[in-house]
């Protein structure tokens, strides 16, 4: 298994084209945007320098790296050779089904079809393709290049040939793999995500401010970062969205987003993607509260 098509040229799918040929696969890097894939061509050169600079790999590894990533408009020509397709689009059910039909009918038929999706169904996605025992969720950490974890998520029908393999695959890596059923947010984000809406409410509710929030969970339980600043660097609005499949697929309203996160995003406060959220981002290192939540 050699060829590897990513699909999305967003921040997850230029990581994990940059994950897998930074160990030697061939990665078709697929976006309907050229300006996006230029982009993430850019970031990845960028990234892999930061790498050459701390001598984690050699500036012939990296030209090597940069080498093996091949860029694609078309998805028939960008997953025609695969034998795994990672698809890592926007967080949206209607386009993820719609994209696997597409893949399913594209790509070849011994290929793997796998999703970076944070939580939707598996086996809802597998469902509008006819390989569904080769349908899996490889769910990657941001920054890609960086985090060791993979959530491997079987839906209902995956088999046990192609978990091995994507698990493998994940090893090779360097990625520490884990293996997880498909139920609503898988391990990593059930339990993230009501820490991070609970930690909204403490802040909609003034126990407490935006800093003394992100310092008690930094302090008190050794996280390497707030509750509040890691809402931001996720994307507020994904963090909607993933509230939104938590309270929808078990039916409880304890998952229901904080009101100020929806008025947030309605306001186009998104976090770092938008430039603000409950910091303000501005190329600055220091890391300042968002004007309305200073004290």
């Amino acid at each position: 298994m050699k060829n590897i098509s990513v699909i999305g040229a967003g921040t997850m799918g230029n990581g994990i084209a940059h994950a897998f040929a930074q160990y030697d696969y061939n990665v078709s890097l697929v976006d309907t945007n050229e300006e996006a894939l230029k982009k993430s061509i850019d970031t990845i050169d960028k990234n892999l320098e930061r790498q050459v600079s701390k001598q984690l790999i050699t500036a012939k590894q990296k030209s090597v790296a940069l080498e093996k990533i091949k860029t694609f408009t078309s998805l028939a020509e960008g997953v025609k050779s695969a034998d795994l397709v990672v698809e890592a689009a926007t967080e949206n059910v209607d386009l993820k089904l719609n994209l696997f039909a597409q893949l399913d009918a594209l790509a070849p038929t011994g290929a793997i079809l796998a999703t970076n999706t944070s939580s939707i169904s598996i086996t809802k996605i597998a469902a509008h393709t006819k390989r569904a025992n080769a349908v899996i969720g490889m769910h990657f950490m941001n920054p890609v290049p960086v985090m060791k974890l993979v959530e491997v998520i079987r839906g209902y029908n995956t088999s046990d040939a192609v978990t091995k393999e994507v698990m493998d695959i994940a090893v090779k890596l360097g990625k520490v793999p884990v293996e997880v059923n498909d139920y609503p947010g898988f391990v990593a984000n059930r339990i993230l995500m009501p820490l991070i809406n609970e930690a909204i409410h403490c802040l909609h509710e003034n126990v407490a401010g935006v800093t003394e929030i992100d310092t008690v969970m930094k302090l008190g339980m050794s996280h390497p970062m707030g509750p509040l600043q890691l809402a931001d660097f996720i994307g507020l609005d994904v963090c909607i969205a993933i509230l939104h499949v938590l309270q929808d697929g078990f039916g409880n309203s304890k998952y229901a987003p904080c009101p100020l996160l929806v008025n947030m995003v309605q306001a186009g406060h998104k976090g770092i993607k938008s430039g603000q959220g409950f910091y303000e981002y501005n190329g600055s290192k220091e890391l300042t509260v968002s004007e309305r939540f200073r004290r």
